[in-house]
């Protein structure tokens, strides 16, 4: 049996998505690099990513992680920042232990192909797009 099959709120990963994507949005410096994407667009995409990565329907139709993000300015700060987002998200919205565990080991997975050390690094997809890399605005809090 999947995770996703184990789960008896199978509403878990909306409800975290829900909160993490609140969070982001309101952060002030992840905020910028969302600037551009509809909200309701990504909780959707994510929570049909999750699900998928669970066992669940694989109904994500997005880029995969590797070439989703190439114009990004993601460091290991930002990185480290979004984690504790997710972290504040799955606990609030009360995510059983074994999907935590899980949906934090795949994300951590992820550091490595999505972590940038300088725009030099950052690639367009397309001619008209941009390179998004931000400094985190003064006094903010970086991590969570």
């Amino acid at each position: 049996m999947s995770l996703y099959d184990s789960l008896r709120n199978k509403s878990i990963v909306a409800d975290v998505n829900e909160i993490f994507y609140d969070k982001v949005y309101e952060h002030p410096w992840l905020s910028q690099f969302f600037a551009d994407v509809r909200i309701e667009h990504i909780k959707a995409q994510q929570t049909d990513f999750i699900v998928g990565l669970i066992g669940g329907p694989k109904l994500y139709c997005g880029r995969p992680v590797h070439s989703a993000h190439p114009n990004i300015l993601i460091t290991e700060e930002l990185f480290d920042t979004r984690s504790a987002l997710l972290i504040e998200a799955l606990d609030e919205a009360g995510a059983p232990e074994e999907l935590k565990t899980k949906w934090l080991r795949i994300d951590e997975g992820f550091r490595r192909g999505m972590v940038k050390t300088s725009v030099d690094e950052c690639e367009k997809r397309w001619n008209s797009d941009q390179i998004k890399a931000f400094e985190p605005p003064a006094g903010v809090s970086r991590i969570g």
